[in-house]
This record gives structure tokens, C-alpha cells and sequence, in this order.
């Protein structure tokens, strides 16, 4: 990781400095009149030199993945009906969006590559399997799709766009579903094949969320990667700024579907943006910050609904008061309790976290004492199989339906602010509560079925004050849909 950092800030110093790249999520181009607003949006940018990273159209990498699933499972016909579906909805947004000469050139590009689709699936029905190297390459035509269109259709709003193919650029090793990028290959290929277009004052426009080995192999970077894709090419060409365009206004101070009152956050570090993603928050993919931290390239979270709204801004250090950001919730948790049968002694708990490794049981919190150890999970999955493993050295018992509420900001860990939460929440039943080995959290595990009342008694408590002096001001800035 120091190579690639190292690397990073090496080969982009001769790069140009006002670039500014902008990842646009699945629901920003999801339909015709999406991808105009995302024109405009881009054509507000030629003052600087835009990059622009898509996403697939909203949804679809899910029902690709759908597809891959029936076929593999022997259901032939459900995969290929999905197929039909995507085929069209392609169809009918390139037919709203471009015309004439160019119309006809996106449809045979469109119609070759469901046809490439349509072999895949037929290949995976046959083997009846559905291996993470074919997973690659199937959910990657999302992307290829939608860069097609979105390249097409600004072409056609007189933008002077260069449709580049991502996995041209972003060269990673061979881990499947979850590659990482071999950042000295990435680069050389970014400048190589980026740096000429935006010399020749083209926008170069591509596809998120994938790549491919040294050998051309498609690969993908995980579920919300595209974002990751910018944060790449933003390191790469040492971008002035990254902007990730969703459908919210910015980073909230909680899920706007569990408190209606949230507010959006002006400003925040990269370190509590991170430490929401990981606790729950969707706006971000973790691994995104990492690039633009080490370069120290603010990100910006914007509308593409509303555009004219100011978002989030994420620096590297975001000065002022100790104080609560937000407040998230990371559901679908378990809590396993592991009694040892003389006590928790160090190498014991030790073999209890490498197995729950070993059998897919990630886990977030540990909690030991002299003769017991707590531990938060994400899947009850494995469960069993360390349980029998661990036969005569402890017994192991869990409990489903938790939620792991956590309260997000710099510098939180006081005694006030934690005296304050817990009092607050005095009338609950909370577990496991910590304060991180950062100085940026504070959580605490409820049943799934209060998280969503603990959340609005906590989000009353911290911002209530803020949301009188914003109305008051008008500077309020509503989100218009869910945060995703």
C-alpha cells in the first residue's frame, strides 16, 4: 500500500492540476431524462477539465446479477426474459436520447454486446455454474451500456466527449467480485490514454465499477465501486476535485426515512466519512476515500436532481468544535457470545477470531472479560461450524435482529457527549457499547426493532438546535429522495 501511495503522488505531479472528475451514480442516469440533466451538469463544468465516470443504469447490475443466477441455477427462461427486459430498456433510452447516423451506431453497439450477453448466459446454464470470474464479466456490461448511451447522447448536446473503456484503464489483480487496482499499471494506462484527450480538450467519459487484469481479464471493484473507479482516475490524473452526483443532497445527518428532519452535513473530514460508510451510511463505498485522502483531493457528494445545491464537501481536516455529525445505523447484525470453559485467554480468543474468519463470519466489535468474549457479526452463516469447533473449549450461542447504532465525529469520544447519548437512551436496552479505537465514534448494539426510535430520541437531542437556526436562515437543504 506505501508503494501505491508513494506511486500515486509520483506520477501525478506533471499531471493536470484542473481536473475535475464526477461519478454519476446508477439513479443519476437511469433514464433519458436523467442523462440530459447530466449533461447540463458536465457542460457547467468546462471551465475546468472534466472526467466523467458512470454507473449502469439504476438497478440494472442487480438484475444482471439476477440473470447470472437463474441461469446457473437451470432457469434458462427467466434469465433470458430479464435479458429481453434490459435489452429494451437500452433500446428505448438510447432511441429518446440520440438520432440519425449516431442513433443507428449506438443500436448495433448495443445489439453486439446483448448478443455477447445472451452467449454468456446460455454458457452459464449449460456448466450450471456461476463462478466469480464469469460474474465479472457479466455484471460489467452495465457499465459498458450505460457509458455507451451517456457518450452518444452528449455527443449529441454538442459536448466533446471521447467514450474511453474502463477496462482499458484500471488494471488490477485477479481477486474477482473484489479486485484491487495494481495502482503503477493504472496510472501509466490513465495518463497514457486520458492526458491526450483532455490536452486536446476532449471529456473523456467511462465506465465505473470495472476493470481487468494485465491479461485483459474483466474484473470488477465490488457493489459501489464506480465510486471507487473515480476516486482512481482522480488520484491518477491529480485531480482538483472529485464529485460523486447521487440523487441526495449531500451526506445527511441520519437516513432521512428514519428522521425527517435530517440535515445535510456542509462540511466533513475524510475520516468521519469514512467511519459513516463503515457503520452503515450508502452515500459513499469506503475504499473511495483512500486515493483522495493520501492526495488530499476534497470529494464532493451532490444532486444531480438539484444541482444547485452546494452538497457536501470532504476534506482532509475539517476543523471546529467537538460535536455529533451524524448518526447511522448498521442493521442485520448478530451478537455472539462465546463462554470459554476455563477462561478467555488471549490465544483462545485469538483462534475464535481467525476461525470466524476462516468461515465468512466478518465481524465489527469484540468485547472479552476474564471468561467470555461478545462479538458483533454480520452473517450467523458459519456459526455452526465454529460452535462444533470449538466443542470443549467454549460454548457459543447468538442472537439475529441487532442493529448497531453509532454516533459519528471528530473528536466525540468525551465523557459529556457520551453522558448526554446515554442518558438520553437510559430507557433502552443497550449492549456492547464502545467508543472505538478512534477518537470518532461512539456506538452501542439494540434490537433491530428500537434502532429507528433510538436513532430519532439521539438525532432530537444533537441537531434539534440546528434545525431551528437553519430554517430560521433558510439555509436548509432538503433531500429528495431516500438515502440509498
Amino acid at each position: 500500500m506505501k508503494e501505491f501511495l508513494q506511486g500515486i503522488e509520483q506520477k501525478s505531479r506533471n499531471a493536470p492540476s484542473d481536473v475535475v472528475v464526477m461519478k454519476f451514480g446508477g439513479t443519476s442516469v437511469e433514464n433519458a431524462a436523467a442523462i440530459r440533466r447530466v449533461a447540463q451538469i458536465v457542460r457547467s463544468r468546462l471551465g475546468s477539465r472534466p472526467v466523467v465516470v458512470v454507473s449502469a443504469l439504476s438497478k440494472v447490475t442487480d438484475r444482471l446479477l439476477l440473470m447470472g443466477k437463474a441461469a446457473a441455477r437451470g432457469d434458462l427462461e427467466t434469465a433470458m426474459q430479464v435479458l429481453q427486459e434490459l435489452r429494451q430498456r437500452h433500446q428505448e433510452v438510447a432511441l429518446d436520447l440520440v438520432h440519425g447516423a449516431d442513433h443507428e451506431r449506438v443500436q448495433q453497439s448495443l445489439t453486439l454486446d446483448f448478443e455477447i450477453v445472451s452467449e454468456l448466459i446460455r454458457g452459464i446454464a449449460a456448466v450450471g455454474e456461476f463462478s466469480p470470474r464469469t460474474q465479472d464479466s457479466l455484471l460489467g456490461f452495465g457499465e459498458c451500456l450505460s457509458s455507451k448511451i451517456a457518450s452518444a447522447a452528449f455527443i449529441e448536446n454538442g459536448l466533446n466527449v471521447a467514450l474511453v473503456d474502463a477496462h482499458d484503464c484500471i488494471v488490477t489483480d485477479t481477486a474477482h467480485t473484489q479486485a484491487t487496482p495494481l495502482w503503477d499499471q493504472t496510472n501509466e494506462h490513465l495518463a497514457r490514454l486520458l492526458t491526450p484527450l483532455l490536452e486536446a480538450g476532449q471529456i473523456p467519459l467511462l465506465g465505473g465499477f470495472i476493470g481487468a487484469t494485465c491479461d485483459g481479464i474483466p474484473t470488477t471493484l465490488g457493489r459501489g465501486g464506480s465510486d471507487f473507479s473515480a476516486a482512481i482516475v482522480g488520484a491518477g490524473l491529480n485531480a482538483e476535485r472529485i464529485e460523486i452526483w447521487t440523487d441526495v443532497d449531500g451526506i445527511m445527518t441520519s437516513d432521512p426515512n428514519v428522521c425527517p428532519d435530517a440535515l445535510r452535513i456542509e462540511r466533513m473530514s475524510f475520516a468521519e466519512a469514512a467511519e459513516l460508510a463503515y457503520f452503515g451510511a450508502k452515500v459513499l463505498h469506503p475504499a473511495t476515500l483512500l486515493p483522495a485522502m493520501r492526495q488530499n483531493i476534497p470529494v464532493y457528494v451532490l444532486n444531480s436532481r438539484n444541482p444547485d445545491c452546494e452538497g457536501t464537501e470532504i476534506v482532509a481536516q475539517c476543523n471546529g468544535a467537538t460535536r455529533v455529525k451524524a448518526i447511522t445505523v448498521k442493521r442485520g447484525v448478530a451478537v455472539v457470545d462465546v463462554e470459554a470453559v476455563r477462561r478467555m485467554e488471549p490465544e483462545l480468543l485469538r483462534e475464535i477470531c481467525e476461525m470466524l474468519g476462516r468461515h465468512q463470519c466478518t465481524f465489527d466489535l469484540v468485547s472479552a472479560s476474564w471468561s467470555s468474549a461478545s462479538l458483533l457479526v454480520g452473517s450467523t452463516l458459519g456459526l455452526p461450524a465454529v460452535a462444533a469447533e470449538l466443542k470443549g473449549l467454549a460454548s457459543v450461542r447468538w442472537e439475529n435482529h441487532k442493529a448497531l447504532v453509532c454516533l459519528v465525529g471528530d473528536k466525540i469520544r468525551r465523557p459529556e457527549i457520551a453522558g448526554h447519548v446515554f442518558k438520553a437512551i437510559s430507557h433502552v436496552d443497550a449492549r456492547m457499547i464502545g467508543q472505538g479505537a478512534s477518537e470518532r465514534n461512539i456506538s452501542f448494539l439494540v434490537d433491530e426493532s428500537i434502532a429507528d426510535e433510538s436513532v430519532r430520541v439521539l438525532h432530537q437531542l444533537f441537531f434539534s438546535s440546528d434545525v431551528a437556526a437553519r430554517a430560521a436562515s433558510k439555509a436548509l437543504c432538503q433531500a429528495g429522495e431516500a438515502w440509498q
